[in-house]
């Protein structure tokens, strides 16, 4: 094993439940709710499988200042993330895979300037070898693009890399890239259905990378 491909948002950094409860808290002054299992079907990727803004106009049944509104949740949303911290095992995680000469690299859905953000941020960003968001790819998870263009990018193949995702639609990418795929669900994704897997840990806590020749995959 030669290379560790994460995702970034849920993963990494819990960037997703505070999005959630942002949305479903503007929701709630319509009158409406914001059911997870529609907001999961973008996460991991974007808003082409369920888009927010819009289903919350339709459900209104007339025009909304949307734009207003956008700025207010991404307000709200800074809000919530000035206490953002990393999630348990991400540093744990990073060292062991370093001090085993092994490569990182992030695929993520996101924007390259929403990543970089956060992992620069965190200190985070001299410890991978590549980072891949949605600015470098056509198509984001669940499509396998940005998987096979971090592994080109660090120069391994499917059978030298393991991944670690948070959502069926990570999952279904690594999956689609031919790599072997560890999930580890966050508080907005731990109930949703996920494709067959084949480990799947509560924490990046848990796995310790002394045991990879030991795991089934």
């Amino acid at each position: 094993m030669k290379a560790v491909i994460f995702d970034f948002d849920g993963l990494l950094l819990d960037t997703e439940t505070p999005w959630y409860y942002v949305f479903k808290e503007a929701y709630s002054t319509y009158g409406l709710d914001l059911p997870l299992s529609l907001w999961a079907r973008n996460v991991g990727t974007n808003f082409d499988a369920f888009h927010p803004y819009q289903y919350l106009e339709q459900q209104v049944g007339k025009s909304i200042d949307l734009k207003r509104l956008q700025s207010e949740l991404e307000q709200n949303y800074e809000l919530r993330m000035n206490n953002a911290h990393l999630l348990p095992g991400v540093i744990e995680i990073l060292q062991q895979a370093r001090q085993r000469s092994m490569m990182l690299a992030v695929a993520s859905s996101s924007t390259r300037d929403w990543v970089h953000k956060y992992l620069q941020l965190f200190g985070l960003l001299p410890l991978f070898d590549a980072v891949v968001t949605s600015d470098d790819v056509q198509c984001v998870k669940p499509e396998p693009e940005l998987y096979k263009l971090a592994m080109h990018q660090l120069g391994v193949s499917p059978n030298e890399t393991i991944a670690f995702e948070d959502s069926p639609n990570g999952l279904k990418a690594a999956n689609a890239a031919g790599i072997r795929c560890i999930i580890v669900p966050n508080e907005v994704t731990r109930e949703l259905d996920f494709p067959p897997y084949e480990r799947r840990i509560e924490s990046l806590l848990e796995f310790d990378f002394g045991q990879l020749s030991k795991i089934n995959f």
